[in-house]
């Protein structure tokens, strides 16, 4: 008994493990997700149904396949509760996903491991009760009322403490009224009961694909109950099963192996607990072992360097000293020269001398005077050079080394991988380590707005984005048509690298217009092939081509096939980008109105030519006469690896200025209420051309094939893309 007991967990210890990790508070009729995470009936309620009107369908499918579930209809919260969940950490919201039929969330991320938990049309009703975690969540609030004794339903006066819960009868007995109740040889012998409880809803599990089946087997492939309509021919037809007691009986013997396991090896938990706290203990002297020596490490430096310059500055000192008395004795004689002035009026006076043995006598001493100040006249240089160049310090070369100064556990900075980085919605940054570097903790990612000398003195302050657990990561807020430096480094054991070098980035002039390809209108499904997400369009020789084989010898062209976006513009300033197949024939990619798309669609030209277009990019001369008339459409062909601008948009005969590389990402900005589209080369933002349109109808972004090629459209950059790099 006594090891028995020892065995035995206290139901205080466990509620950390019955808490919902959405609403912090105890399981309410949890549910399982596929992961094998549980979450609590109304809290996956308020993720997939964000308005009340929205919870009559799924509630009642949910109510159908789980005759337990509660008949009254719980209110959604409030979508300030569902913001407090995201910004709390619980969820995280760029995993959410909404069809693209209904506003209903169809998928999101489990609050347990982050997986993505995608539940279809069904919703919660594909989703399995969580009987036993309810049982032990009754038990565990049972236990935490203990002082409230539940009472037998059925005693006379004075009522006994129950000590039976009937879950057939729905009510408490006490020992005998049990009996009276409960006969030997009668139906309710056979009842299920259990310990008191005041919750009697039914324990039954029902297939959520079936929903009048109960659940009688379990698929070993999928590891789920399922019942036997989903082993003859739904889902599960192929896939391996076995009997629901099987299954019971190896989980359980599973599962009480691996509890006793847990329980046998305490002794050796306790021993690693210890093992563990004299390691904190370590690590902290370790740690200001390691600060002191730093310390001293850096005193060092700090002495030689001050060593240094006490020993330079004497020397400049010295130097200055000297040259400066140099310099004022020069002076001096100089200025000698100015006062001596009076020896010129005294030599002047000696050649008035007419006796020649005087003159001779005086004279000599004073021709070597007057010879001296005249020869420091002719060649006069300084005694001394003003210049300290042989003082002048080079210290970059020192810099460097004291800013790559590390020791062990100092970080390799990243390296940013321009070529994986973009701005379109969002900005997408991605870095590199290198090879031989050790696993960091976390990276840092800073950003800054670049611009006029002012501005960056204004918006010099780099912004920081939060912890970032891999070598990717998204930012948001961005300015439209600006240019941001980006800079990344790495943090181990609280130890930061130093920072990557600098990455500019140029964000679109507008924001991102999004899109799809339009299938219903205009539509060519012979000679265009579409992607299932149609973001992708790729025109392909069909048989319409061969059969006008014929036309286009005797010198008749086939016409484009044009395909158009699902979406208008009618009012601001929008962009979209996209890349064009580097092989295509030829592709024609701009904007056009909807009355240009009526003329298009109804009125087909199998074989006109490319001439009847005006910007067509053929050499007609037609685009002259017409490029200042506003069109209601604008088009720049792209094809065989060139971008063709229109021959009137630039100067007469200079062909070469016309004709330029194809980029690999093609931008479009329309600016509706000013009336002129915009072409960009999207990696680099710089405008290769630019024209106005009439903007009188409704705009929509528009491409025209020929022969072989394709367009794919420019995917949002989300978060949740990161999770799959």
């Amino acid at each position: 008994m006594s090891r028995r007991s020892s065995l035995l967990v206290p139901m205080k210890s466990i509620e950390r493990e019955l808490i919902c990790p959405i609403c912090q508070e105890l399981f309410t009729h949890p549910l399982i997700l596929p992961c094998q995470h549980s979450v609590c009936h109304k809290c996956v309620r308020e993720l997939l149904l964000p308005s009340h009107d929205d919870s009559i369908s799924t509630d009642a499918g949910s109510e159908s396949s789980n005759p337990g579930s509660p008949r009254a209809r719980v209110p959604s919260p409030s979508m300030e509760r569902l913001e407090r969940l995201v910004r709390s950490g619980s969820i995280s919201s760029p995993g959410w996903r909404r069809s693209s039929v209904t506003p209903r969330v169809t998928t999101f991320p489990c609050p347990g491991c982050q997986h993505d938990i995608d539940l279809g049309e069904r919703g919660i009703s594909m989703l399995f009760r969580n009987f036993t975690l309810e049982s032990i969540v009754e038990r565990y609030r049972q236990a935490a009322r203990a002082a409230v004794a539940i009472m037998c339903n059925v005693c006379k006066p004075p009522v006994q403490e129950a000590t039976k819960s009937c879950m057939d009868c729905k009510a408490s007995f006490c020992n005998e009224c049990f009996k009276m109740n409960h006969p030997w040889g009668t139906p309710k012998a056979q009842h299920e009961y259990v310990g008191p409880t005041t919750n009697f809803r039914p324990k039954v599990l029902m297939c959520p694909e079936h929903e009048m089946e109960k659940v009688n087997m379990y698929c070993e492939v999928c590891r789920r109950p399922v019942c036997h309509l989903c082993k003859l021919g739904g889902s599960h037809a192929n896939h391996r099963v076995t009997s629901m007691s099987s299954a019971y009986k190896i989980l359980k013997e599973k599962l009480s192996k691996s509890i006793h396991y847990l329980i046998s090896k305490e002794d050796q938990v306790r021993t690693q607990i210890s093992e563990l706290d004299v390691l904190i203990r370590h690590t902290e002297e370790n740690g200001q072992l390691a600060e002191r020596c730093a310390n001293e490490h850096f005193e060092h430096l700090f002495e030689t360097l001050q060593e240094r310059r006490t020993e330079m500055l004497r020397s400049i000192e010295q130097s200055r000293n000297l040259r400066v008395e140099r310099l004022r004795a020069q002076v001096e004689e100089y200025q000698g020269m100015l006062e001596n002035s009076g020896l010129v009026g005294y030599a002047q006076e000696v050649l008035k001398e007419t006796d020649q043995s005087c003159f001779v006598q005086t004279a000599k001493l004073l021709h070597v005077r007057i010879q001296k100040a005249t020869e420091s006249l002719k060649t006069f240089q300084p005694a001394a050079t003003p210049s300290f160049e042989e003082f002048v310090l080079d210290t970059s070369k020192e810099e460097i080394l004291l800013k790559e100064l590390s020791f062990s556990g100092v970080p390799e900075p990243p390296v940013i991988d321009l070529s994986r980085c973009c701005v379109y919605n969002e900005g997408l940054i991605h870095w590199r380590l290198s090879e031989d570097s050790l696993p960091t903790d976390h990276h840092i990612v800073e950003f800054r707005k670049l611009g006029s000398e002012e501005e960056e003195e204004q918006e010099s302050r780099w912004s920081a984005s939060e912890r970032v657990y891999g070598c990717s990561t998204v930012l948001s807020d961005l300015s439209s048509d600006s240019r941001y430096a980006f800079r990344v480094r790495s943090c181990r054991n609280g130890v930061f690298s130093p920072y990557s070098p600098e990455v500019t980035l140029h964000t679109p002039p507008a924001p991102v217009f999004g899109f799809l390809f339009n299938e219903k209108c205009g539509f060519s499904a012979e000679r265009l092939q579409l992607s299932k997400r149609r973001d992708s369009v790729e025109s392909v020789a069909g048989m319409s081509l061969l059969l006008s084989a014929e036309r286009v010898q005797t010198g008749s062209y086939i016409c484009l096939d044009y395909i158009i976006g699902d979406t208008g513009i009618s009012h601001g300033r929008h962009y979209w980008a996209f890349r064009v197949q580097p092989d295509s024939y030829m592709i024609k990619v701009g904007v056009a109105s909807d009355s240009k798309l009526t003329e298009w669609f109804h009125n087909p030209r199998d074989t006109s030519s490319p001439r009847y277009d005006h910007d067509s990019g053929h050499d007609s001369g037609s685009e002259d006469t017409c490029f200042e008339v506003s069109l209601p459409f604008t088009l720049v062909t792209v094809g065989m690896g060139r971008l063709f601008i229109p021959k009137a948009s630039t100067a007469a005969g200079d062909h070469s200025s016309r004709v330029l590389p194809m980029p690999q990402r093609i931008g479009v900005c329309l600016d509706y209420d000013a009336g002129r589209v915009f072409f960009y080369d999207a990696d680099s933002m710089r405008c290769l051309y630019e024209r106005a349109v009439d903007c009188s109808g409704t705009m929509f972004p528009a491409f025209g094939l020929l022969g072989g090629g394709a367009v794919h459209l420019e995917e949002f950059i989300t978060a949740k893309r990161l999770s799959y790099m």
